[in-house]
């Protein structure tokens, strides 16, 4: 059974937005989304957070996508997915493209350098040791003092980050930090279309990675958002709602005059 969180009715027999959050969050993070986007969404939990099992021995990114795969609703979707979610959808898409209409990676990572890869093995170093330091340091990343997210989702995300369990975290973010290797040799098989969408001063799931995504994925759409960071979903709520509504309607066919 799916955690779900239900925006605007869609027309009869629409295709569903299936969404995959990050790692520590849970489906609560796409509210602000699913209230702009008028057809039906599906909120999942990703193993090991929300309502669903903890995670007891380490994981491999194909494990964590047959586990969400087993719990999407039945015939094909569109696959959304944020930052860790989007290495589970794209796993998703290249292996079992026949369930996926469309794929859109929100603040994806893509193939990490050297360097991008130590920043990311550092921080999940840290969250073994200190995982609430480590929960500190997201959220700042996440939310500096300029940022103009309300309170009350700020509140809300360290909430959820700290009810984690921390050993179903630390596998989750074990994949994280290496699932963009594990799937960089399939990204150009993968054949739905495919959006790649991040925030402008996003510092790690940056621009440059979402470029290196839409180079990697034939014929993939690339947007980048002014102004915004990694937590686009709540950030600019309404930009990537408009973004991801033109992409899946020309994905069916629709056009406005």
């Amino acid at each position: 059974m799916v955690d779900e969180s239900i925006g605007t009715s869609s027309p009869n027999g629409a295709t569903s937005v299936v969404l995959l959050h990050g790692v520590g969050l849970d489906h609560t993070m796409w509210a602000p989304l699913s209230e702009r986007l008028a057809r039906r969404t599906i909120a999942i939990d990703l193993p090991g957070h929300g309502a669903q099992p903890p995670l007891r021995e380490p994981q491999s990114l194909a494990g964590l996508a047959d586990d969400v795969l087993r719990r999407l609703p039945d015939g094909r979707v569109h696959l959304v997915g944020f930052s860790l979610g989007a290495l589970i959808a794209q796993h998703i898409a290249r292996f079992h493209s026949e369930r996926v209409a469309t794929l859109s990676c929100v603040s994806a990572v893509c193939r990490r350098t050297p360097a991008e890869t130590a920043a990311v093995e550092t921080r999940l170093a840290a969250a073994e040791t200190q995982f609430a330091d480590s929960v500190t340091a997201s959220l700042q990343r996440w939310y500096p003092e300029d940022s103009s997210v309300p309170a009350e989702i700020k509140t809300a995300t360290e909430r959820v980050l700290l009810a984690n369990d921390v050993t179903s975290y630390l596998h989750a973010y074990a994949v994280f930090a290496s699932g963009d290797q594990e799937i960089a040799p399939e990204l150009g098989q993968i054949t739905v279309p495919t959006l790649a969408i991040t925030g402008e001063l996003d510092p790690g799931s940056t621009p440059e990675m979402s470029q290196r995504l839409a180079d990697e994925v034939p014929d993939a759409r690339l947007v980048i958002v002014p102004g915004a960071r990694h937590m686009l979903p709540v950030e600019d709520a309404s930009a990537l709602a408009e973004a991801l509504t033109a992409f899946i309607e020309e994905s069916e066919g629709i056009h406005h005059d």
